[in-house]
């Protein structure tokens, strides 16, 4: 089918940290075995990310989550859509079902779906892959503009992730004397060398959105959003095009990802530098983190969370660190070095507190723009344990896609990072 233009076609490496970080940390997983299947011929428009849909872990944690009929539903759609509009329109109704499902799911509410616990963020990572290849496949057909398909997958993206919904609160909420928290999450990663993997910062969103948590000083309401893997959308703003809307009504930040094995680190400083590991599209960028207005970007900036409190407080059973080291290049130096107190005057950012990938992207942005938003509110970067299989279980090889130690350690890491944010908001 092909349809008439409309108005609205215009467009708008170290492995390591979970989200995200660096080479000097320990790698999440094995890589996968040597015997396993070759990935099936890309269909045209498909994806690298996309196209690890095909293989049979992804397809059993659709089936398992009940989450495999989201897609199907999503191309029925768009097969009735007679025009840019009502195309524009299936994307943002079908992407902010899902994002309401997975929550839905997350907390409790309404069927499971399938035997992976509640808690699992797979299934939302996975569905969203399966509509964004269905949106592909039905834009090279539609005759539509290169530049209206780039606008429709952006819709599907930022309705499916909770963005267009994480407004911070509304006018209702200082009625309510209800504190307002933003909280991010990341997409699984490093799929080719475990496909199974799933990433506790992204379950974390899905456990806390909405929910409102108690603290000394009196409610707060989070709301929450999830971030892909991808240099690309980062340097395409996608950060900046979330957080500009919360930020200004909120009263505390945390931007979270998966970290180190068997520990939580509240990073204090974050480095304007890309050190090249490859995203989920196997691409590599390194080099500063490229932002608006680079004639003002400054090397580092720093959290105002309240560290010491967080690390001081009995949160869980993973340790919290105040991490303050980072990787410069001294002023007036030509080579890197490790500083374990933080950066020095005039130093050149090679790594923040959460290493060089797009964990420390992240917080390095959300912190650029509170700062240049000139918002005087608590916020900064969490890093998770990271998330790992039971023994036994370890090898990709054993297809196993979940067990009790698995499950477990995410709903553990989950809990702990919500007092964390508790603690936070208490401080702050």
């Amino acid at each position: 089918m092909r349809l008439a233009r409309t108005t609205g076609t215009t467009a708008a490496g170290r492995l390591g940290l979970v989200l995200l970080a660096s080479a000097a940390l320990v790698a999440v997983a094995p890589p996968p075995p040597a015997t396993a299947a070759p990935a099936a011929p890309a269909a045209p428009g498909v994806t690298v990310e996309e196209r690890r849909l095909d293989g049979d872990v992804p397809r059993r944690i659709l089936d398992d989550s009940g989450f495999d009929g989201v897609a199907p539903a999503f191309a029925a759609s768009l097969r009735g859509a007679g025009s840019y509009g009502q195309a524009e329109r299936a994307a943002v109704r079908h992407g902010e079902r899902l994002w309401q499902r997975a929550v839905d799911r997350a907390q409790g509410r309404g069927p499971a779906g399938g035997e992976l616990s509640r808690d699992d963020d797979r299934p939302l990572y996975w569905a969203r892959l399966a509509m964004t290849r269905e949106l592909r496949a039905w834009h090279a057909e539609s005759g539509l503009s290169e530049a209206a398909g780039t606008r429709l997958l952006e819709r599907l993206e930022s309705a499916s992730r909770g963005q267009d919904s994480m407004t911070g609160g509304g006018a209702g909420d200082r009625v309510k004397g209800l504190k307002r928290i933003v909280v991010t999450g990341f997409d699984p990663f490093t799929l080719d060398r475990d496909i199974r993997i799933s990433n506790p910062s992204g379950a974390l969103a899905l456990a806390l959105d909405g929910t409102v948590i108690r603290t000394a000083d009196g409610p707060a309401r989070v709301e929450t959003a999830v971030f892909p893997v991808r240099w690309g959308d980062f340097a395409d703003g996608t950060v900046e095009r979330a957080l500009r809307r919360a930020l200004p009504r909120a009263d505390l930040f945390v931007t979270v990802s998966q970290g180190r094995v068997g520990r939580i680190d509240v990073e204090r400083y974050n480095g304007a530098w890309r050190g090249g590991f490859g995203d989920n599209e196997n691409v590599s960028e390194t080099g500063l983190v490229p932002v608006k207005d680079p004639a003002t970007q400054p090397q580092w900036t720093t959290t105002t969370l309240p560290y010491a409190a967080i690390a001081a407080a009995g949160t869980g059973r993973f340790p919290v660190y105040d991490n303050t080291s980072v990787t410069e290049i001294p002023a007036g130096g030509t080579a890197p070095v490790v500083r374990p107190a933080g950066p020095t005057p005039g130093s050149a950012a090679r790594a923040g507190g959460g290493g060089d990938y797009l964990s420390n992207e992240i917080a390095y942005r959300a912190t650029l723009l509170r700062d240049r938003l000139g918002l005087g509110i608590p916020g900064g970067h969490v890093h998770t344990p990271v998330l790992q299989f039971g023994p036994g279980n370890t090898d990709p090889a054993t297809g196993t896609v979940s067990d009790p130690v698995f499950v477990q350690n995410r709903l553990d890491i989950t809990e702990q990072l919500r007092t964390i944010v508790q603690v936070a908001a208490e401080e702050s």
